[in-house]
């Protein structure tokens, strides 16, 4: 089975594009290295892909149908992993048009390309975010998400809505993951863990929105590729799944731990909450766990331990 990852370079794509490599998979891998952050950064996280021959890169934007119809045209992809999206909550209220245009336009875009060409497999990578301020926990696929707080979240949820219209018009089998919190080795640098450990590392400030009591659940990115393979391996009809650790934890302990793991610690910056940041993330993970034998294994502990060694100069 060829696989086409869209955002192939970035922190979850690149983790993928090696273990589907690893599975022995041809792997195609779409980036346009947008300036989100450093391109460079994205650029080394491929390193090691590029020296499998099953493993091609393509320089493109999701947006641009011609590029797409090239790739696609003659070629033997079997299924689509749309892990391209303009990322993060605070930006999206600055600019959201620009997400619009990005995360549903280009999504649209894909999606209309696998009709087209007869790629029938697609898996969609949501977000926890669409739950918004959900009082229920823990949050469950069957959930009313009618509510995001964030134009980022709004469009992870009309990228859903369109994955279920081509489903239903199309006949295209499509998977929804909406991933919760994900660390790990090459997390985005602007990411709470990454930020933070960078800051505490040097000795200055880290920025605390709010009292800390805000809670996330943290998930390994190991455990989350070991989800985004098994829905590969499933993917049938239309299906939402919650990809997460299922153990919130306070921003407050959040800290502790990084001190802990560190050996140093935090000089905290209060300041005020910020508009789009729910209150908490917490993931019913018992319909993956049911349909995709999904069992997260790591350990905040754990995980915080392997992201710090990474930092300190085993990259990878």
């Amino acid at each position: 089975m060829s696989v086409l990852v869209t955002g192939g370079a970035g922190f979850i794509g690149s983790h993928l594009c090696e273990a589907l490599l690893s599975a022995e998979r041809e792997v195609v891998a779409l980036d346009n290295f947008d300036d989100f952050y450093d391109p460079d950064v994205k650029r080394a996280n491929l390193a090691a892909c590029r020296r499998s021959p099953r493993f091609r890169l393509v320089e493109g934007d999701i947006r641009d149908g011609q590029t797409i119809d090239t790739l696609l045209r003659g070629s033997a992809v079997e299924i689509i992993v749309h892990m391209a999206a303009r990322a993060g909550i605070r930006p999206s209220i600055q600019q959201p048009l620009l997400y619009q245009d990005v995360n549903v336009g280009g999504t649209a875009v894909l999606l209309e390309a696998a009709r087209r060409h007869g790629v029938r497999k697609f898996i969609f990578a949501g977000s926890s975010s669409v739950y918004g301020n959900n009082r229920k926990v823990p949050f469950a696929e069957s959930d009313n998400v009618d509510h995001p707080i964030s134009p980022y979240a709004a469009t992870k949820k009309a990228g859903e809505l369109l994955c279920h219209t081509y489903h239903h018009l199309f006949g295209i089998d499509v998977t929804c993951l909406r991933l919760f919190t994900v660390y790990g080795a090459r997390q985005r640098p602007d990411l709470a863990i990454h930020k933070f450990a960078r800051l505490i590392e040097a000795g200055e400030p880290i920025p605390v929105f709010g009292d800390g009591s805000m809670e996330r659940d943290h998930t390994y990115i190991d455990d989350i590729i070991d989800g985004i393979l098994r829905a590969i391996e499933r993917c049938e009809g239309y299906h939402i799944y919650n990809l997460g650790e299922s153990r919130p934890v306070t921003l407050t302990d959040l800290i502790a731990a990084l001190e802990t793991t560190l050996g140093k610690r935090a000089v905290i910056n209060r300041l005020p909450p910020q508009p789009g940041d729910v209150e908490r993330t917490y993931a019913d993970i018992s319909l993956a766990r049911r349909d995709l034998g999904y069992q997260p294994a790591t350990r905040l502990e754990d995980g915080l331990e392997r992201f710090v060694a990474w930092l300190r100069g085993g990259r990878g």
